[in-house]
């Protein structure tokens, strides 16, 4: 555990809801809000599910019907984990002193380089 990054038991606490103290900020900020942060969000999300799905493959019946149950809880998971994927992020921004906007800071640098692309090409 260093001063920067949380250790183990910071990090189960801050996936929990818990703030982490103001030196890791930037270590949030960057898990929030850098590249692959969608990616650890899902994945993230489905491990407290994999319990449920694997406890499916007990159920006596034909593998079809186990495969069925198991897409029956995954699939609107995963949809609803996608849908509210802001609001996750958000809430974690301010539980750590961060600032909301920093939600969308992904997508505010995307549109400025496709607009300093633009300029550059066509002098605008």
């Amino acid at each position: 555990m260093s001063a920067t990054r949380p250790g183990l038991l910071q990090k189960i606490g801050y996936l929990l809801g818990r703030p982490l103290p103001t030196s890791m900020r930037e270590w949030v900020r960057n898990d929030l809000t850098g590249p692959g942060h969608v990616r650890r969000y899902i994945v993230r999300g489905l491990i407290p599910l994999i319990p449920l799905l694997v406890g499916f493959w007990f159920i006596p019946g034909p593998l079809l019907l186990r495969g069925g149950m198991m897409l029956l809880i995954l699939i609107p998971f995963v949809y609803f984990q996608i849908a509210l994927i802001r609001v996750y992020r958000r809430h974690l921004l301010i539980n750590n002193g961060l600032d909301a906007s920093l939600v969308d800071a992904v997508q505010i640098q995307r549109a400025d380089a496709v607009a300093d692309d633009y300029r550059q090409r066509f002098g605008r």
